[in-house]
């Protein structure tokens, strides 16, 4: 094992999907404390268990992260990095109740020379604006002459074993030239691919916006083109295959955006514009298509319903899947329980089945979770909404649960045109 570097202490504040990756690999390297506010959370990784999937049981038995939600644990530290939480309220604001929060708390603790830095996402000049003001105002210190700030968009794909932390290039920043280095400097210790400094940290927290605010708008196309393409009677995923025989054509797939990133980061940017005083139209019309998804697909398995003469208000409907993207246990900001309500709408009964949802998230949802499939019950309608290979691997089974005129409805086309009577 690497001999550590005792001059750097480095804490880590929230511990979900960015934060708990970002502080196994650098308690490789320095002394790290890994700080949420969350006990439950805290007991769970004390106790080598990652709710996230994230991190192996294997990897948190090794390391020597002092994992703890007592502010008094941080007094040693000089590197502060936060990795909270930044969702949207109920009227797609930014919520920046956590940001806040965290940088009162760093705040309260800093020290001469301490270095700051923010990976949560954003508006662009909202470490420097919101944060800044808050670490000097709580501290009585100084930016840039007395401690110094940096931000490094995370680029976490959850779910993803390809795309790790270290495997993915760092961008990096810093509030003048100094600070920029001992962010940089720092980074490069753990990131095998490597960094690329920013010119400024505005830049760097613009360009984590616009990462998936691109592949927001980019979805929402392939959204409208498959509804449009299901009223010709075309499979999209048959049209988006013979298109991407262009070497210039950019693949995408349809389907439901949710999550805290694709579905979330562009109302941090819209946010921003509005404040300057420029209405977008382009960003929103794409959340708008895509936050409409759950409604559409709705509608579309009734209507494959209603060719097939069932009687929908007595029906029984089958959901495979319900988080967020596959082989992610997170439910939340999931567009499935959307579709999930507006099915239990009109229907007689609901039931899900998502071996990697826990026990505890379940109760928050009101439908009737399956812990097993049983070839006893069949179902009017069986829809395939989160391939997760759990899912996938028991598809030949899956199948044989439809009644003999129910309906199999493919939101993600991980199935072929004749396993399905219908799909985005």
């Amino acid at each position: 094992m690497t001999k550590k570097n005792f001059n750097k202490n480095i804490s880590v504040i929230g511990l979900g999907y960015v934060g708990l990756p970002l502080a196994i690999e650098f308690s490789k390297k320095f002394n790290v404390v890994g700080f949420d506010l969350n006990k439950n959370r805290i007991e769970e990784l004390i106790n080598c268990v990652d709710r996230t999937s994230e991190i192996s049981k294997e990897e948190l038995k090794k390391t020597d992260i002092k994992f703890t939600s007592f502010e008094d644990d941080l007094l040693k530290t000089n590197i502060y990095i936060v990795t909270v939480p930044t969702p949207v309220d109920r009227y797609k604001n930014p919520n920046l109740q956590n940001l806040k929060a965290a940088s009162e708390l760093v705040g309260s603790l800093l020290n001469k020379n301490n270095l700051v830095i923010y990976e949560s996402t954003v508006f662009p000049g909202a470490t420097e604006e919101l944060c800044i003001p808050i670490l000097e105002k709580a501290s009585g210190l100084k930016l840039n002459k007395d401690f110094y700030c940096g931000y490094s968009p995370e680029r976490v794909n959850p779910g993803d074993k390809d795309h790790k932390l270290i495997d993915t290039l760092k961008i990096t920043s810093g509030s003048n030239k100094k600070a920029l280095k001992m962010v940089d400097d720092l980074y490069q210790e753990i990131i095998n691919a490597g960094t690329y400094k920013a010119e400024s940290i505005k830049v760097a927290e613009a360009a984590k916006v616009i990462e998936n605010t691109q592949r927001d708008l980019n979805i929402a196309l392939i959204n409208e083109l498959s509804l449009i393409f299901n009223k010709m009677n075309l499979d999209t995923n048959s049209v988006i295959n013979a298109a991407s025989t262009k070497w210039n054509f950019m693949k995408f797939t349809p389907g439901l955006v949710g999550g805290h990133c694709i579905g979330v980061d562009p109302y941090y940017l819209t946010y921003k514009a509005k404040k300057l005083g420029y209405s977008p139209e382009i960003i929103l019309a794409g959340r708008s298509l895509n936050d409409r998804m759950p409604k559409l697909v709705t509608q579309k398995i009734f209507d494959l319903m209603k060719t097939k003469k069932i009687n929908i208000s007595k029906s029984r409907v089958l959901i495979l899947g319900a988080t967020f993207k596959e082989n992610c246990p997170d439910i939340r900001n999931s567009k499935v329980i959307e579709l999930i309500n507006y099915l239990s709408k009109k229907v007689k009964s609901v039931h899900c089945f998502d071996p990697l949802v826990s026990k505890n998230d379940r109760f928050s949802i009101k439908v009737s979770w399956l812990d097993t499939l049983k070839e006893s019950k069949k179902y009017d309608a069986i829809v395939f909404a989160v391939p997760h290979k759990k899912i996938i691997d028991k598809k030949k089974y899956i199948l044989n649960l439809r009644k003999k005129k129910g309906v199999i409805y493919d939101l993600k086309g991980f199935l072929s045109v004749n396993e399905s009577d219908g799909r985005l």
